[in-house]
């Protein structure tokens, strides 16, 4: 009985089982990731192919995709109908003074929660912690009650200050300083640096990623910011930009392409600072290990 030859196939043309499945996985992912992106997307092109369309295009059944004659009515219905520059200010100040407020708060408090060592430490962090779970409105009247005992009702330092306390960016620097290593720190107490000297110029700027990363997601919030904005400065041009948008909302009617153009005028600043921040927020995010 003669043997049968084995007819194998050359190393080289062999197609790895491996490498096929996970690149069909990642063609699932992408495919996941790029409907979950034009889901996204859809409304932001909506309301600005809306800004450019008349009232009775937004009316009209069915719904049009594209204007038939595109015109800056709406744009000139909103500058207008509110005082833009004046509350433009208004918003501008108060998210300058709540970014800096909160990063310089929050950077102090993650500090020496990271670094220093004080009786009740890992008490009052856990305390912090347990304020991420209490909705904001709880503490809507006791802060309503300081601005009012202070005097600042009304007032632009009235839209900053509650928002310069945050235990979401104290846990977020916290994060940042434990994950730096400690010869830095050592270093510097060797050269005779003190704690606010090693804190200033050695540690803070370790941290420019994350404290990147708490200057856009800050700005997102003190930007769009409305109920608080509400409570604070019910009328006049101290009122910041979202409740001069939200006032167009009419109770019997509401002029949608001047409403969309608003929402687009005033979404500009906010696609700007993230530009110019991107890279670090991106390097801020990753190092503190958070997904969104």
């Amino acid at each position: 009985m003669t043997d049968v030859p084995v007819i194998t196939r050359p190393a080289s043309t062999r197609r790895p089982r491996g490498r096929s499945a996970a690149s069909r996985g990642q063609w699932r992912v992408h495919l996941i990731l790029a409907i979950a992106a034009v889901l996204m997307i859809v409304p932001f092109i909506w309301q600005i192919l809306t800004a450019f369309k008349t009232s009775n295009e937004v009316a009209s059944l069915p719904p049009t995709l594209f204007p038939a004659n595109p015109t800056m009515l709406g744009f000139e219905t909103f500058f207008a109908s509110v005082p833009f520059w004046a509350q433009f200010a208004v918003s501008a100040i108060s998210l300058i003074l709540r970014v800096v407020g909160q990063v310089l708060v929050a950077a102090l408090a993650g500090y020496a929660f990271a670094r220093l060592q004080f009786p009740g430490r890992n008490v009052l962090f856990v305390l912090f912690l347990f304020m991420l779970m209490v909705p904001s409105q709880l503490f809507l009247l006791g802060q309503f009650d300081i601005m009012k005992g202070l005097g600042l009702l009304n007032t632009v330092p009235a839209l900053a200050i509650p928002g310069i306390f945050s235990a979401f960016g104290t846990f977020l620097m916290r994060q940042a300083f434990v994950t730096m290593p400690k010869e830095y720190e050592e270093a510097a107490r060797l050269d005779g640096a003190g704690t606010l000297r090693v804190f200033w110029s050695v540690m803070l700027p370790m941290a420019r990623p994350m404290i990147a990363a708490l200057a856009v997601l800050t700005s997102l919030y003190s930007w769009n910011d409305l109920l608080w904005p509400l409570i604070v400065t019910p009328a006049g041009e101290n009122r910041p930009l979202p409740v001069g948008l939200a006032s167009m909302q009419g109770q019997f009617g509401t002029d949608y392409p001047a409403l969309m153009a608003g929402a687009l005028v005033c979404t500009l600043p906010l696609v700007i600072v993230f530009i110019v921040l991107q890279r670090q927020f991106f390097a801020g995010i990753a190092s503190s290990g958070l997904k969104g």
